[in-house]
């Protein structure tokens, strides 16, 4: 039987309109600005993966992803596609960082790998579709008086809970938790993410302040690469922290497990570099005893898909912000996940990520293929 290799890749550029400008710490996002890669085989099989660069966190954009997938393509070309460890290993020595950029190719991998096994892909990562999931609703930073209508909208809608973007001062960070709790109530769930907004003694402060408004946890309150400083933003905080920025790969997840420098990891692919690495960051947290939350930058509900398919294989991920999808103006994956309305994302049976993109959509879009 004929060895099947990788015989060309498709690049594409995939942009879509936010609803409404998106705010948080370090800038303003107005529209998703991804990348789809569709890795084609000599057995006719295709595989897809979606990235979603965000410069400001992880020093990527559309147009150093697309340059960068380019030239990853060409190094791919003629390889064993299944082999996903040895293909990531060769993107990996061929290029430093662009987690991003690398989690495309490998999401697109293991579709592949999944299709060819005939399973879906929570299936192929020894995972069940049984657990129900519900995402939070993510506010994005404005007055109190703006957070607080979102929020009581999205408590409305059934979202289970909320996060609210901080990170500016203490005095307007408290007074938007205020105005929130002032309309939703004090037992709505209500988590907080500072992007890296604070220094060390403003986060302690802030957290100290926030405490009697019910916060489940804080996510990255200080810049990523402090972890000295964020083991005593812990040890001072009355809420729970969660790494983000400084969680990238499995390397940040040991290091800050064994550091005691937070209460859960929060797992993106487009951080981790997909889903090869994700599933290690996730069983260091596991050694570690420390809970995980997924999240999302401007995926589409392709991706979105994909993570779906992570969380059903790992039990240890217990909060759930997959939200970025229903923020975008546009929903060009066919298939995939469906939104069933109160935050709840229904997994279907579909062989690999068991979605894709309307092709027309695609085709307006520029792209090459290598």
């Amino acid at each position: 039987m004929e060895k099947t290799v990788i015989t060309s890749v498709d690049v594409i550029k995939l942009n879509l309109p936010y609803k409404e400008p998106f705010v948080i710490s370090l800038g303003v996002i107005e529209s998703a600005t991804n990348i789809v890669v569709r890795i084609h085989t000599s057995s006719e099989l295709t595989g897809m993966g979606e990235c979603a660069p965000f410069m400001t966190i992880v020093g990527e954009t559309q147009e150093t992803v697309f340059e960068l997938s380019k030239q990853m393509a060409g190094l791919l070309k003629g390889k064993d596609p299944f082999a996903i460890g040895d293909r990531m290993a060769e993107i990996d020595r061929a290029v430093t960082g662009n987690y991003t950029m690398k989690s495309a190719f490998d999401m697109a991998l293991y579709d592949l790998l999944a299709k060819k096994a005939g399973l879906p892909l929570y299936k192929l990562l020894g995972g069940s579709n049984t657990r129900e999931i519900y995402t939070d609703m993510t506010i994005s930073i404005g007055t109190p008086e703006k957070v607080a209508k979102d929020a009581m909208a999205f408590k409305k809608a059934g979202f289970p809970a909320i996060k609210v973007k901080l990170g500016t001062t203490t005095k307007a960070d408290v007074a938007r938790i205020k105005a929130i709790r002032e309309v939703v109530g004090n037992e709505y769930p209500v988590r907080i993410d500072a992007n890296q907004g604070w220094d060390t003694m403003t986060a302690i402060k802030t957290l100290k302040e926030l405490a009697k408004y019910n916060i489940e946890h804080c996510e990255e309150p200080i810049p990523k690469w402090n972890n000295r400083e964020l083991i005593k933003v812990r040890e001072n905080s009355p809420i729970p922290i969660m790494a983000d920025e400084s969680v990238f790969d499995h390397h940040d997840a040991f290091k800050l497990a064994s550091m005691g420098a937070c209460d859960y990891f929060n797992i993106k692919f487009s951080k981790s570099g997909g889903i090869y690495n994700a599933l290690k960051i996730n069983a260091i947290a596991e050694a570690a005893g420390i809970k995980c939350q997924v999240g999302c930058m401007s995926e589409s509900r392709f991706a979105l898909t994909a993570l779906m398919h992570f969380v059903m294989a790992c039990k240890n991920v217990v909060h759930f912000d997959m939200d970025s999808s229903l923020m975008l103006a546009e929903d060009p994956v066919t298939d995939g996940i469906q939104y069933q309305g109160k935050g709840r994302w229904k997994l279907g049976e579909s062989v690999g990520i068991g979605a894709g993109f309307d092709e027309d959509y695609l085709n307006s879009m520029e792209s090459v293929t290598i």
